[in-house]
């Protein structure tokens, strides 16, 4: 699978414990095509969840990808130009980026309390309706946000999804994909604690890293509507995605931590 672009991947792992095999499997499909075409193959770490990092993950995971042969060209311990490769050092970034989508109005303030969001999330079950965030805040006048603001209520950002619209991407594994806006969740940017999510993080990290191809499991084929998105709120080019086939175990389900030994260490 050649390509004329100017080819970066990455593998972005999260520092929460040994290393697994569809992790590497993920990486290995990374590594080979930025290599396979001249590229650059880059590593960060994303570790905005500080309450599940492990110490040490980070060394155990270069350690085991050193001992693979699969040496990234940018990352921790090798530097490179679209640093830092860690997330929770990139928070700076972060809040620039959400403040252009609020300037933009892509974006909005949520005061909505837990206690709220949960009687929702109840009442969506009790009338079998499709479960997410009812668009409360959206609603709310500038002044009200300001006076919110001023006293210091909790508060989170979501994105404004457009109504009625068609997110439409192509996967070189699955082809043309289609989702409805209408069924796609005003997501959460940035959390209560000031992080942002996965998915805000995610996505402006492999615009601000020049990310070509975003090769990951197929298990985040429905969350690829949600970047989308998000690149188009910013009016940055979407990168080219493919969804690899998940690793299965005997009986087909997932290969999972808790099943077997799915730990690359263990098979060193």
């Amino acid at each position: 699978m050649k390509s004329t672009k100017n080819i970066r991947t990455r593998f972005a792992p999260s520092p929460t414990g040994y290393v697994h095999l569809g992790s590497v499997r993920t990486a290995l499909y990374n590594y080979l095509f930025a290599k396979q075409n001249n590229g650059t193959y880059i590593l960060r770490i994303e570790d905005t969840d500080q309450t599940r990092k492990v110490d040490g993950a980070v060394d155990n995971l270069v350690s085991v990808m050193d001992r693979l042969g699969m040496h990234h060209d940018e990352g921790p311990g090798q530097g490179g130009d679209n640093g830092p490769y860690y997330q929770s050092k990139r928070l700076d970034l972060y809040n620039n980026r959400i403040e252009q989508l609020l300037d933009t109005g892509h974006a909005y303030y949520c005061f909505c309390s837990p206690e709220r969001l949960t009687r929702l999330r109840e009442e969506q079950q009790a009338q079998n309706l499709p479960l997410g965030y009812d668009k409360h805040c959206r609603k709310l006048s500038a002044e009200t946000i300001q006076a919110k603001l001023k006293n210091g209520e909790d508060y989170v950002i979501r994105l404004r999804t457009p109504d009625s619209t068609k997110v439409v991407f192509t996967d070189l594994i699955r082809g043309k994909l289609e989702f409805d806006s209408d069924l796609i969740d005003d997501q959460v940017l940035i959390k209560s604690d000031g992080f942002p999510t996965y998915h805000f993080a995610n996505v402006v990290d492999d615009h601000d890293m020049k990310i070509s191809h975003v090769i990951r499991g197929e298990e985040w084929v429905t969350s690829t509507p949600k970047h989308v998105l998000l690149y188009q709120a910013f009016g940055w080019e979407t990168p080219t995605f493919a969804h690899l086939p998940l690793i299965l175990n005997p009986d087909r389900s997932k290969l999972s931590k808790r099943q077997g030994d799915v730990a690359v260490e263990d098979f060193l």
